[in-house]
């Protein structure tokens, strides 16, 4: 395999990585928080990033061509990508996922488009402001789905302070 061939996988598995994972984040925003505005903003950068694909020096199927999952030695599930446990954990680990892939993403594109490293460095900015506003909101989610406040403390069912019997009084005993 050729060098350029050897860039050409990196870059076709990091475009695809980035955008699958936008797109997760996009759901769990739409679906779990219910934000329209980071919704909204999330596809935006997903279409800004295929759009750069679009416009890349290299030919988006000379980047296909170059794809080979069989030979993958990445492709193994690592035991942590099957641990989720709610809404907040999956946005958490592909907001991590498109961070690294856009990252890897910037760094390759130096090799042979410039012009597109620097828009994806744009996006890869975008992303981490977008983390910083979701993740408060999905932990409030986890929370509340799970009986905790905001502040991770556990609240009785029906949300008072007392377990909902009546102490007898003194009196009546």
């Amino acid at each position: 395999m050729k060098k350029a061939e050897k860039i050409y996988r990196i870059l076709d598995a990091n475009f695809n990585r980035s955008r699958e994972g936008m797109r997760v984040l996009e759901e769990v925003v739409r679906f779990g928080s219910g934000s329209l505005g980071l919704q909204r903003s999330l596809k935006k950068y997903r279409h800004e990033l295929s759009n750069v694909l679009k416009t890349f020096l290299v030919d988006p199927k000379t980047l296909l061509d170059a794809r080979d999952t069989r030979s993958d030695v990445g492709r193994q599930e690592i035991t942590l990508e099957g641990a989720r446990i709610d809404l907040a954990d999956v946005f958490m680990a592909n907001a991590q996922r498109v961070k690294e892939s856009l990252r890897a993403l910037e760094e390759f594109s130096k090799l042979v488009d410039t012009k597109a490293s620097q828009k994806i460095k744009k996006i890869r900015f975008e992303i981490y402001a977008i983390e910083q506003k979701a993740v408060p909101a999905l932990e409030t989610l986890r929370d509340h789905l799970s009986g905790k406040d905001g502040k991770g403390n556990v609240v009785p069912a029906g949300g008072s302070g007392h377990s909902g019997r009546r102490r007898r009084s003194s009196a009546s005993r």
